[in-house]
């Protein structure tokens, strides 16, 4: 019997080292090892033997990327105008002992900043840069967040503007606008139709003015292009110098007669 209650102790013994030693780790995580509280150095991916009888602790840390979705925001905008905004945030690390070990939960950490970083960037900017200047601030917005994170060995790739939420009366004033603005160019358009069309007119009655016989061509051209629709009546004017020929010949045999 003491035989076996040495050999039952012996196997939890093995268990536990076991239990407590080995760790296996998938191809994008790491381990942070600790070893009696002091920093060790990490290790992975795949078979990861540690000091048993927890001498050793380990933290994982995912290497992949991780794509945030930030809390929407309400944002006043220098020009005073109240909107909520998201942003969608992307990020890895890239130093797997310093996100341990220099800021708790990098993960929330990061959202956070992310936060606070989308509302005192866009609260410099105006309604118009918001909606039209995306590039610029999602430019700066990165630049921003990317340097807070850097001593905590994570990369942040991107940091965009996802959605602006507007106020109705905001987009009602907008729609107006922009109904206001297309009429305008619609009109400007229009005169400069109108300033082409009198030019080219202009040039037009030069020529013709310069031979007579153009403007009978010409009248008789555009009395072509309306006989042809059948279902109209034309009436037109003749030219007086098409019947002079035949009023001079008239004349002429009526003096022979006398």
């Amino acid at each position: 019997m003491p035989q076996i209650e040495l050999y039952f102790a012996i196997a939890i013994v093995v268990v536990i080292m076991l239990a407590t030693s080995i760790r296996i780790l998938k191809e994008y995580e790491r381990a942070v090892v600790f070893r009696l509280g002091r920093f060790k150095g990490s290790r992975g991916p795949g078979l990861v033997i540690l000091i048993p009888f927890w001498i050793e602790r380990m933290q994982r840390v995912s290497l992949r990327v991780v794509v945030n979705d930030v809390t929407p925001q309400d944002v006043i905008t220098k020009d005073n105008v109240s909107v909520s905004v998201n942003a969608v945030l992307t990020f890895r690390v890239t130093e797997p002992d310093r996100a341990v070990i220099e800021v708790e939960e990098f993960g929330f950490a990061i959202s956070q900043i992310a936060q606070t970083t989308l509302r005192s960037v866009l609260g410099r900017a105006e309604l118009d840069d918001l909606l039209s200047e995306r590039d610029k601030l999602n430019k700066d917005l990165e630049d921003i967040i990317k340097k807070q994170c850097e001593p905590w060995g994570v990369e942040v790739l991107s940091m965009e503007i996802k959605h602006v939420d507007l106020p109705a009366e905001m987009q009602r004033a907008m729609a107006k606008q922009a109904e206001a603005e297309r009429e305008r160019r619609a009109k400007v358009v229009h005169a400069e139709g109108e300033f082409e069309s009198a030019e080219v007119l202009t040039n037009a009655a030069e020529i013709l003015s310069q031979t007579p016989t153009s403007v009978q061509l010409r009248f008789l051209q555009a009395l072509v292009e309306v006989s042809a629709e059948k279902n109209s009546t034309v009436i037109f004017p003749i030219p007086i110098d098409l019947l002079t020929p035949f009023m001079n010949k008239d004349n002429k045999q009526d003096t022979e007669k006398e």
